[in-house]
């Protein structure tokens, strides 16, 4: 591919709402449903895409990834294509509970994560590093495949990780991350341009709540 022109554009898409973020649990790659909300914004983000021309849909296998990605595919008239590269970081022993469990639990290991020290690997886990890494593998690899237009849904962490190393961001710096049923917009040509970041005009035309906290895990 050669100028901005013929860039290709990814539309980036967190998963919505799942039972895990509305308890304020910890997934990981645990395999979390949608919550009721979850459903009404996955919705929302077909008709938001459904009329974009995307030639392509990509998703982590994660159930909650996929429930938000089976009513943009309907709408698309497009396949779903997995990739498991595209799954949340493996929080090991943070998965399945809260943040105050982990503070009395592994205290140890939930300051180093509050570090960001990128390199810092969750027991039983994995790190930020490892993460962004394979999160923009995955991109990669789709880039490879010569789509125009394409939808990615995955998870908070393996997109943050994924976006930061595609536009020169530090594994260790912070300054984004992505809210439930959101669309960031990446042109990837000979550049690469952040277009759009956390969209979430797609909610308010649904009459949706906007979601109140980003995150990761």
């Amino acid at each position: 591919m050669r100028g901005d022109s013929i860039a290709m554009i990814f539309f980036l898409i967190r998963h919505g709402e799942s039972l895990f973020n509305a308890q304020k649990r910890i997934q990981g790659q645990l395999d979390v449903a949608l919550t009721p909300l979850g459903r009404k914004q996955a919705a929302a983000l077909a008709i938001a895409l459904g009329s974009l021309d995307l030639d392509a849909i990509y998703s982590s296998p994660l159930i909650r990834a996929m429930q938000t990605a089976e009513p943009i595919a309907a709408a698309a008239r497009l396949t779903i294509q997995t990739d498991d590269r595209l799954k949340e970081i493996n929080a090991g022993v943070f998965e399945g509970v809260n943040w105050d469990e982990i503070d009395r639990r592994a205290p140890e290991a939930a300051i180093k994560w509050r570090e960001h020290d990128p390199d810092f690997v969750i027991p039983g886990g994995e790190s930020r590093r490892a993460v962004g890494a394979r999160g923009r593998a995955a991109l990669e690899a789709i880039r490879a495949a010569g789509h125009r237009r394409v939808a990615v849904i995955a998870h908070g962490g393996v997109l943050s990780g994924a976006l930061k190393s595609i536009v020169g961001v530090e594994t260790d710096n912070n300054p984004f991350s992505f809210y439930n049923a959101s669309i960031t917009r990446l042109a990837w040509g000979a550049r690469i341009k952040l277009l759009t970041l956390n969209e979430l005009d797609h909610l308010r035309a649904a009459g949706l709540p906007l979601p109140d906290s980003t995150g990761d895990l």
